[in-house]
This record gives structure tokens, C-alpha cells and sequence, in this order.
């Protein structure tokens, strides 16, 4: 079987989506499905003035029909930005059979940047998204709050993490003053990394990572020690051998970093909500708190070793089966005219049987 994916997040950008594209692309390998990607590496494209490295692609209808016909058995869109419209709207126009995902809450990043309702983003993201045959989310409470604007056809699709490159054993000596509080990301209004920075704590406060608010965050707060973007062995290293992770979002669907952190066997603090609340929930990896500060001060008590076998229950084979099972149920219930795909999925089988399910029916239709 051979995948296209479509998306407009891509090297040199470092972050959560394209790492989970990449290394669940690997791990289908090993179960003999091949992916490809359409990424603005094929296109020129346009800077965007806050976030340099990220290109807004100049893809085109034509450019994606050719690349279409290249023997693809099935596309699945992983952004919403051109190259995921563009996508979409070629993949309609054939009658192609296409899947979405929601990796990022853009709704709540654009009411935090320039006052935007977020009614109306989630308007234009449940049009784009429900002219799927599936929209794929990482957790149950998106999937229940996407749920309730009106999306349609949502499957879960989990995330994993490297256990073999994200271990206690990458572990190296820090020269700062401990209790050591990290926090790994991009440096940007919609992360609430000043929330991280304002806490009255013990120790030293450590930032990887960069981006637009990077400069205003340093002025603010000199104490804080800013490392900039690491590689992700560098990243192992600093999670292995500081004492909490804080993670201060509010918006992140997921948060790839928390697997990361609990795999070096670092324990979390956060707020309780969406991400936190579904990959740590009751674990006993971290601590959640509303009160962000009274979390990391607890998360001080947690054994590395609770953090770690959590973080081991994630597996990127697991969350490639799972796309591929999406993926299959997906485009049988949508041979069935979307009827079987809602039945299947609130009859509450398991991916593999709902694809059994859906594959059973197709079978029987004249």
C-alpha cells in the first residue's frame, strides 16, 4: 500500500507534527506500507514574518494532480494550511477518498495572537475537516470538544515516543544550581512559557527551544537560562538530567514533549487540561495542578522510574497500526456512503474491528 500525505508542516521546522509524521512513516515501513510526503519542500513558498522558518507554499492544483497520479492508494491531509487546501480541494474534485487530521488548536493560537473569535476558525476548520472520510485526533477530550463544534467522523490516532533515544541513561551532568526545571518548545505567546517563568521557585529554570517571543522572554527574565533549539539527542540529555519538566500550554493538543520528558524518566508538572490531562491523567508521571507552580514543587516527589514505565505504554508501532487501521476502516465506511461509518464507530469496536467490520460490508454491496 502507498500513502501520500499531505502537509504543510515540514523540516527545517522542529516540532511535534513533524516529528510524529516522520517516525510513524518509519515504523509503516516495517509493516510493509509505504508514505510519501507532499511538503512546501516541493513548491516555492513565502516566509512568514513571525515564524522565519516556516514557509507558506505556493502549491498549486496542477503540481498536486501529478503528484496524485503517481500511484497513491490514499491521501491523507495532516494540515490545514495551502497545501492541505489544495489538497483537499483536488481530492474532492476527483472524488477521491481523502482523511484529515487535528494536530494543532490554530482556533485558540489565533485569539491569543490578534483577538480572532474562535467560533469562526473552528467554523472554517469543521468545513475543511468534515469533507474527509475521517478526521483523526490525538486524544479522547479533543475528540469529545471536536465533537461538540460539529465535526464529524473522528477516530483516534495516539502518538508514541523513541525509547531508545529518549532514556534515563542520556543523562549528563548539568553545571546549575538544582532543583533544575525545564521546559523544551517553541518560545511563543501561544506556549504561556511566561506563566513557566513567572513561578516563584528553587533551583535554576531552563528553556530549549526558540521563537518570536524568545527576545522579549530573555529581557523579562535574566535568571532564566535560554539554550536554544537542540537536536533531538541534545534534548534526551537535558530531560535525563534535570529534576521536573514544566509544561505551562494551555492549547496543546498533545504535547510530544511530555512523552519525551517521561521516557528520560523526567517527571511532568502542568495544568490539567487537554494534552496533560489525557497522556498523564492518573499515571502518577507528574503532577497537575492549576496552581502551575505548587505542580512542579510536587513533581519533585515523583520516582523517575513512575515516569518512565509510563512513558513506555506509548510505542510509535502502535500509533502507526493505528493510522493504518483509520485509514482502512476510513475508506470502507466511506464505500458504504458514510451511513456505516457513524454505526461503526459508535458501536464501539477497536480499530481493527471496526476495518474488519467495514471491509465485511463493502464485500456484500452489489
Amino acid at each position: 500500500m502507498r500513502i501520500l500525505v499531505a502537509t504543510d508542516a515540514w523540516r527545517p521546522q522542529v516540532n511535534g507534527v513533524v516529528r510524529s509524521l516522520e517516525t510513524m512513516a518509519q515504523s509503516a515501513r516495517a509493516l510493509g506500507v509505504e508514505i510519501d510526503f507532499l511538503t512546501p519542500r516541493d513548491f516555492n513558498s513565502l516566509p512568514m514574518p513571525t515564524y522565519p522558518e516556516i514557509g507558506l507554499a505556493l502549491a498549486s492544483p496542477r503540481a498536486v494532480r501529478r503528484r496524485l497520479e503517481a500511484g497513491y492508494d490514499h491521501v491523507h491531509i495532516a494540515t490545514e494550511g495551502p497545501i492541505g487546501l489544495v489538497t483537499r480541494a483536488v481530492c474532492m474534485r476527483a472524488g477521491r477518498c481523502f482523511t484529515t487530521s487535528f494536530h494543532t488548536r490554530f482556533p485558540e493560537y489565533i485569539q491569543a495572537r490578534f483577538g480572532l473569535p474562535v467560533g469562526l476558525a473552528y467554523a472554517a476548520l469543521r468545513r475543511f475537516h468534515n469533507a474527509g472520510a475521517g478526521v483523526m485526533v490525538s486524544t479522547p477530550s479533543l475528540a469529545r470538544e471536536l465533537s461538540a463544534r460539529g465535526f464529524r467522523r473522528i477516530l483516534r490516532w495516539s502518538r508514541g515516543v523513541d525509547h531508545a533515544l529518549f532514556t534515563p541513561d542520556a543523562a549528563t551532568p548539568l553545571d546549575f544550581p538544582r532543583p533544575i526545571f525545564l521546559y523544551a518548545g517553541r518560545l511563543a505567546v501561544e506556549k504561556n512559557v511566561e506563566a513557566f517563568l513567572e513561578l516563584d521557585l528553587p533551583g535554576t529554570k531552563l528553556l530549549a527551544g526558540d521563537g518570536p517571543a524568545r527576545a522579549g522572554l530573555e529581557a523579562k527574565f535574566p535568571q532564566a537560562r535560554f539554550l536554544g533549539v537542540k537536536t533531538s539527542a541534545e534534548l534526551a540529555a537535558l530531560y535525563a538530567s534535570s529534576d521536573v519538566f514544566v509544561f505551562p500550554s494551555r492549547t496543546d493538543t498533545f504535547g510530544m514533549v511530555l512523552l519525551e520528558a517521561m521516557a528520560c524518566g523526567l517527571p511532568v508538572a502542568a495544568y490539567p487540561v487537554m494534552g496533560p490531562l489525557d497522556v498523564i491523567g492518573a499515571s502518577g508521571a507528574g503532577a497537575l495542578n492549576d496552581d502551575l507552580r505548587l505542580a512542579a514543587l510536587a513533581a519533585l516527589d515523583i520516582k523517575r522510574e513512575a515516569a518512565r514505565a509510563h512513558a513506555l505504554t506509548f510505542t510509535w508501532e502502535n500509533c502507526a497500526r493505528q493510522f493504518l487501521d483509520n485509514i482502512a476502516y476510513a475508506r470502507g465506511a466511506a464505500s458504504l456512503g458514510g451511513v456505516g461509518l457513524e454505526a461503526l464507530r459508535d458501536s464501539g469496536q477497536g480499530a481493527s474491528e471496526r476495518r474488519r467490520a467495514a471491509e465485511k460490508q463493502r464485500a456484500v454491496q452489489p
